[in-house]
């Protein structure tokens, strides 16, 4: 199904009186909002169970940030929309600053993961950084006090 923009805003500012009035959001009918949210969805689940929320740019690219912890396990990168394009992820140190960008996870986890895990493991030595992350279960928490 395609939505009509012409159609969606006609129906949008049907009896409004101003232009604050107009919802375009408000005017999608059911089966339009679902079709949205399942080719455009606001969120991706990680599998720490967060929802990291998406951010979608005007050249099409679809980007989340998540803390690197939150994705242990996880080999295959999230994908959205009708093409199934893979999610660029940014992902964060435990301080939330950006260590690496990749479409590819399943690469990260191979060839950068140990390179990061070397330079992070002691700034941050709270958090884990197993030397094996596919079997590791994903935590957004420090570890406890004498792990």
């Amino acid at each position: 199904m395609e939505i009509d923009l012409a159609t969606l805003a006609a129906r949008a500012a049907r009896g409004a009186r101003a232009l604050r009035d107009v919802s375009l959001a408000n005017a999608l009918t059911y089966d339009e909002r679902r079709q949205i949210d399942e080719l455009a969805p606001p969120a991706v689940e990680v599998p720490s169970g967060r929802r990291a929320p998406l951010a979608y740019q005007e050249d099409g690219t679809v980007s989340a940030e998540v803390k690197l912890q939150e994705l242990f396990g996880l080999a295959d990168t999230p994908r959205v929309g009708r093409r199934r394009e893979p999610v660029l992820l940014s992902l964060l140190a435990p301080n939330g600053r950006p260590v690496q960008m990749t479409r590819d996870l399943r690469s990260f986890w191979e060839r950068t993961y140990p390179l990061v895990r070397k330079e992070l493991r002691g700034r941050y030595p709270k958090h884990p950084w197993p030397e094996d992350p596919w079997t590791t279960p994903p935590t957004a928490k420090t570890k406890r006090k004498g792990v």
